[in-house]
């Protein structure tokens, strides 16, 4: 053994070439030793983010003809800045926290998908679709906004109808690929500004789909913003996705895409069939401070009512770590009179028990005190018409707003007036009829409940006394995506409805009485297990269209409440929901989900902005 030893090291001593690589490799490590040390500290981190992040995140692969995208709802626990599960509000119920970790995979593949593989008729040509490294960004942006399609039920008949007869047509989507948002690598853009990318549809064998009329779900969230990224679809298989986050909120995000239901399958009488529920996309996204400069929001007037489409976020403005549930089911986690933040509310946000969330679109919502709500609605005669939502807002509104919490329940149909318990002049009175079905105790007739002439007679009551209701808010959805068989069978059943009611309207004004604000209040997503049933956010959202454009070329509605847009955030799951119903009534009770209490703070969110439509000037 030790003559071996020798012979090495006389091995080494004779050998120059051995000598010489020796030399040339100890100064590449004292070169690279510099450079690093050049290198500066953000640099350094981003590089080693990048690199964990790699380790983490999915590549969309195409070398197998049949791959599977992981489901989203078997996701298991990484490091940080692997992508969020879109369970990120089902943390321990007061914390309402976001941050849970998730890491996904594919199937096992060899080559990664790039925007070079694909085509989409050049529309990756037309939208932003280059990664920005430190952007710089200069001058006012403006907010991320869409409107309602012009001849919205023609266009989607005619979407949904398209013939086949191509594989491209023929085949169903299972993947996409996004240029600009792949690379394994965290991705950076610059707060303020929109980002569009377009993006491909892919069949089971990675070719690219030529039909459009899939539903994605879209989800943007850090640790203080949720928000449904806008996707819209070109109708020829690619589509496009915008992001935008405030520059007060610059950090890390997770931008998460479920494909939820394939060409329109989601509109079919047994969507449960079909449902897909498959996560295509999940990616992480730094937003870095930039120059961009946003419009300030203001709080709302009675103008920004007429939007048509809201494009909102949830911000977080305060959390308190050690909030515990209460015996009466209540999370009283801020100080009634923690304040919000201007512009993102006004007023007290710790009256929403939401430990920090508020909501906000294209402006900014006041939280009413008990005070200014009853100064408001003082002498007021309200209207509801609508599902079961209805009640429990109505309920909400009675109990944390105007200071009644001796209410437990109202029923799905009643007339009564109320009473500020500090001030007895100041009364209001509130209707509710539920258009379920015309018979009160039964379910899922939706808009053909005005089919019977015993519900339009007591509808057409209200409106025919000296004194009529000033303000209707309006809804249907959920019965309707259970009793009507196709969107055409469903647009006739809500011209139907919008004749009624533009009907009892004109009988108002030919008695020269003043024709009252109509609000139609959209149909909320459904969560959890409900996004693959009848009354899904698919059939749901397009319902809430339809009804929209045949309200408007009636001429009735004076504005919309987009409670799709306020629920969308949080629909991915049951914590903040039955499935159904948003705003059901504090319990310490086992809910839904196994957790103890449940999260109510959305339909209270809604209770605030019904009170800004009935209030604004």
């Amino acid at each position: 053994m030790p003559e071996k030893v020798e012979s090495q090291r006389a091995l080494w001593s004779s050998s120059p070439i051995l000598n010489w690589r020796f030399g040339l490799l100890t100064a590449l490590v004292l070169g690279g030793m510099v450079v690093v040390w050049t290198v500066d500290g953000c640099t350094v981190r981003n590089v080693i983010e990048a690199w964990r992040y790699s380790q983490d995140s999915f590549s969309l692969r195409s070398h197998s003809p049949n791959y599977t995208l992981s489901h989203h709802q078997n996701l298991t626990v990484s490091p940080p800045y692997s992508p969020l599960s879109l369970n990120q509000n089902q943390t321990n119920a007061p914390l309402f926290d976001s941050h849970n970790h998730v890491n996904i995979t594919l199937s096992e593949y060899s080559e990664t998908v790039s925007a070079e593989n694909y085509s989409s008729s050049g529309m990756f040509d037309k939208l932003h679709t280059k990664t920005p490294v430190n952007p710089e960004v200069k001058g006012l942006s403006t907010w991320l906004s869409s409107e309602l399609e012009a001849n919205l039920t023609s266009s989607l008949l005619a979407r949904w109808l398209a013939p086949g007869g191509e594989p491209c047509k023929d085949s169903k989507t299972v993947g996409v690929s996004i240029p600009g948002l792949d690379g394994g690598k965290l991705i950076e853009l610059s707060a303020g500004e929109v980002h569009e990318f377009g993006f491909q549809a892919l069949d089971d064998s990675g070719k690219p789909r030529c039909l459009g009329g899939d539903y994605f779900e879209t989800d943007l969230s850090g640790g203080s913003w949720k928000s449904r990224p806008l996707v819209k679809d070109f109708s020829n298989g690619s589509y496009s996705i915008s992001l935008q986050v405030h520059p007060d909120f610059v950090g890390v995000y997770n931008l998460t895409i479920i494909l939820l239901y394939r060409h329109f399958e989601g509109l079919k009488f047994t969507p449960w069939r079909f449902v897909y529920d498959q996560l295509v996309w999940n990616v992480a996204i730094r937003f870095c401070k930039s120059s961009a400069q946003l419009p300030e929001l203001e709080t709302c007037k009675a103008s920004d009512f007429g939007k048509d489409v809201w494009c909102g976020r949830w911000t977080r403005h305060g959390k308190n770590d050690d909030c515990q549930i209460g015996n009466d089911g209540r999370y009283r986690c801020l100080a009634p009179d923690f304040p919000c933040k201007a512009p993102w509310c006004d007023g007290s946000l710790g009256v929403l028990e939401s430990n920090g969330w508020v909501y906000s679109t294209h402006c900014s919502f006041k939280m009413f005190s008990a005070e200014s709500a009853w100064k408001c609605l003082k002498n007021r005669w309200i209207f509801f018409w609508g599902d079961s939502n209805h009640v429990d807002t109505i309920r909400n509104m009675l109990n944390f707003v105007l200071d009644l919490p001796e209410i437990h329940a109202v029923p799905r149909r009643f007339d009564m007036n109320f009473s500020n318990p500090k001030d007895p002049s100041q009364t209001v009175r509130i209707t509710s009829i539920f258009n379920g079905h015309w018979n009160e105790t039964q379910n899922y007739l939706g808009l053909d409940s005005l089919r019977d002439e015993g519900f339009q007679n007591l509808l057409k009551k209200y409106f025919s006394e000296d004194t009529i209701p000033d303000t209707l808010i309006m809804n249907s959805g959920l019965h309707d995506g259970v009793h009507w068989h196709s969107i055409r069978a469903f647009s006739v059943g809500a011209e139907y409805a919008a004749s009624f009611w533009g009907d009892v309207m004109r009988t108002v004004k030919q008695r020269g009485l003043a024709w009252p604000r109509v609000f139609y209040r959209t149909t909320v997503a459904t969560g959890g297990y409900a996004r693959s049933l009848a009354f899904n956010p698919n059939k749901m959202e397009v319902f809430n269209g339809v009804l929209i454009e045949k309200l408007k070329k009636a001429g009735i509605i004076t504005g919309v409440i987009d409670d799709f847009d306020m629920t969308f955030p949080w629909h991915f799951d049951n914590r903040c929901n039955d499935g159904v119903h948003y705003g059901r009534a504090p319990a310490k009770m086992k809910w839904r989900d196994g957790q103890i209490g449940h999260q109510y703070f959305v339909d209270l969110m809604l209770a605030h902005v019904l009170l800004n439509a009935l209030c604004a000037r």
